[in-house]
């Protein structure tokens, strides 16, 4: 039986927005955080993180950090009763330092690969479906897979809402002050 998906942004929607994450040190989730997870889970959608990474490309942490820093992510909301179906993150950065990973890719939001990827590892019903982010982008990328958008205020999202947004023809379905609120507005639109 098919399921929807919640695709949730990282920086700036789960943890705070500090750059780059280069120390387990510097990974603080934003408070609301597991409780809109635990929503997600009780109410039958996947909770998927899809991020863009480029530090790895560019050389300010390894790819084993990154895998720590998202083991961390998992392990916390889980201690708090909120499980993550799945992480898909995007590495590269055309012109980067590190060969492996500096180049062109599909996976890069706002192109569709994270979400292709996710899409072919689980049955996900795509037409009941959201991407939730802080970023134009990911409302770029939720326009090129036909899912609803939601912008969050957290991270970048007060910027990109106040300036941005209003230089691009994609808009969010809704304009949520963290993921707790666009999580509940999923959930419960109407109310």
């Amino acid at each position: 039986m098919k399921r929807p998906a919640v695709f949730i942004d990282r920086d700036g929607t789960i943890n705070e927005q500090m750059g780059y994450i280069n120390h387990l040190s510097r990974f603080h989730l934003i408070p609301g955080v597991a409780d809109a997870i635990r929503l997600l889970n009780k109410n039958g959608f996947l909770a998927i993180i899809i991020t863009n990474q480029s530090g790895v490309a560019r050389g300010y942490f390894t790819m084993e950090l990154l895998h720590e820093i998202h083991s961390l992510m998992i392990e916390t909301l889980r201690r708090d009763g909120a499980n993550i179906d799945a992480v898909f993150f995007c590495p590269h950065y055309p012109g980067g330092k590190v060969p492996e990973y500096s180049h062109e890719c599909d996976c890069r939001k706002p192109r569709t690969g994270l979400i292709d990827q996710a899409r072919d590892a689980f049955n996900i019903d795509m037409s009941r479906s959201y991407l939730v982010g802080d970023h134009t982008t990911d409302l770029e990328l939720a326009h090129h897979c036909n899912l609803e958008g939601i912008m969050v205020r957290t991270g970048y999202g007060m910027g990109e809402i106040s300036y941005i947004l209003q230089q691009i023809s994609i808009k969010p379905c809704y304009i949520a002050e963290d993921l707790l609120d666009a999580v509940k507005w999923i959930i419960m639109p109407s109310e």
